[in-house]
């Protein structure tokens, strides 16, 4: 007699349980992704002064 009485109760819970789970939808974005690659590169090259600096290191030998 308990068991006819707990079934709909237990039948109710698994359903309440069951629709309150998260639902994860995964969908490709309407527009396309872009990357904005508007990079400002700034370097120098020093060439002249690392040619300078070894022959200034290579003169003298004891420095370090």
């Amino acid at each position: 007699m308990t068991t006819t009485r707990l079934t709909p109760a237990l039948l109710l819970c698994a359903m309440v349980t069951a629709g309150c789970t998260p639902t994860v939808a995964v969908q490709a974005p309407s527009e396309p992704i872009t990357v904005n690659l508007n990079v400002k590169i700034e370097h120098e090259i020093r060439v002249k002064v690392d040619r300078e600096l070894d022959d200034l290191f290579d003169d003298k030998e004891g420095i370090f």
